[in-house]
């Protein structure tokens, strides 16, 4: 069988029927560990494939359905390993999206979910920067209610102290927050490193 090239791959494999970019891939690192939870790390069905022919990932599990052009036919990847391992970043951006990851996408003045904005803890009127240490979710209400105040002047109180996030803790955050739809060949990898409750 004839293997196909990069150029070949996307002229007959990305015509395949419709229905398969339903089938995502979900992509490990060589350490079998998922290269993101939160958003999990996932590939369309199509790249999935194209990396397998490439040789840059193995396939662990598969879908049943198969895809097919007029010279191959290859059933979907369901899980895929990269067989270079990607070093994950030490360095945490701060980003909307990670603060509100940081604090698990609830108001940290009265824990309400959705709505979220973010807070200056210390007021840029009075000096407030915009940091990791100084910044928190908080909901339209709260946000409303404490506007420029200090704390004790809106009468608000923090859940907990906000602080800079490790690399690590906001990628087990991320676990706390699976996507709506998880295949079951996932499951393994997505939870076999979590530690166990006594």
């Amino acid at each position: 069988m004839q293997i196909p090239t990069e150029t070949s791959f996307r002229s007959e494999f990305t015509h395949s029927p419709g229905g398969l970019k339903h089938h995502p891939a979900l992509v490990l690192n060589a350490d079998y560990r998922p290269l993101s939870y939160y958003p999990l790390s996932l590939w369309p069905w199509q790249e999935a494939v194209k990396a397998a022919w490439l040789d840059r990932v193995q396939i662990i599990a598969e879908y049943d359905e198969v895809a097919r052009s007029p010279s191959v036919q290859i059933r979907i990847p369901s899980v895929v390993v990269l067989k270079d391992y990607v070093k994950p970043q030490k360095r945490v951006a701060f980003t909307r999206f990670n603060l509100f990851l940081r604090d698990h996408f609830s108001c940290q003045y009265c824990g309400a979910r959705g709505d979220l904005t973010f807070d200056h803890v210390i007021p840029r009127a009075s000096g407030g920067i915009t940091s990791w240490e100084n910044v928190v979710a908080a909901c339209s209400k709260c946000n409303l209610r404490k506007g420029s105040k200090s704390l004790r002047r809106s009468g608000l109180s923090l859940r907990k102290p906000p602080r800079r996030p490790q690399a690590e803790e906001l990628r087990n955050s991320g676990r706390k927050f699976p996507p709506g739809y998880l295949h079951e060949s996932w499951l393994d990898f997505l939870y076999w490193d979590a530690e166990l409750e006594a």
